[in-house]
C-alpha cells in the first residue's frame, strides 16, 4: 500500500495519538508525578491550538521539506464535517496537518523524523 494514498484524515487519527503519547511520556519524564499536573501542562501541547501555532513555527522556519509540507497543507486543506468549539476551524485544520504528518511518518518507519519534529516542539 502506498502510504500516500492514505486519506490524511485517517494518518492524522494515527498522528494524534502518537503525538500524544510523545507529549505524555515526555511529561513524566520530566518528573511530573501529579495527574492533574501532568493534564494541565499536556494541554500546552496537545490543545489544537496549541499544534497550529507549532505547525506554524515550524512551517515559517522552513524547518518541513517540501513532502512533509505536502502531507502538512493536504490535511489542511482537506473537508471535515466538524471542529471543536474551543478553536476555529483554520486552527483546527493546521493541528490536523501535523497529525497527519506525524502518522505519514510513523507508517513509513521514519522514526527519527518524528522525534526531531517533537524534540523542535517541547524545545528539547
Amino acid at each position: 500500500m502506498n502510504v500516500l494514498e492514505i486519506n490524511v484524515l485517517v494518518l492524522a487519527y494515527l498522528g494524534d495519538t502518537i503525538y500524544e503519547n510523545y507529549i505524555r511520556k515526555y511529561l513524566i519524564l520530566k518528573n511530573i508525578s501529579n495527574v492533574n499536573d501532568l493534564q494541565n501542562e499536556a494541554v500546552k501541547y496537545v490543545s489544537a491550538t496549541s499544534q497550529a501555532t507549532y505547525v506554524k513555527k515550524l512551517i515559517n522556519e522552513n524547518f518541513f521539506c517540501e513532502d512533509e509540507l505536502s502531507i502538512i497543507m493536504r490535511a489542511r486543506n482537506s473537508k471535515c464535517k466538524s471542529h471543536p468549539k474551543s478553536c476555529d476551524i483554520i486552527t483546527y485544520k493546521y493541528a490536523t496537518g501535523l497529525e497527519a504528518l506525524i502518522g505519514y511518518l510513523n507508517l513509513t518507519n521514519n522514526e527519527k523524523r518524528i522525534q526531531e519534529i517533537m524534540d523542535r516542539i517541547v524545545g528539547v
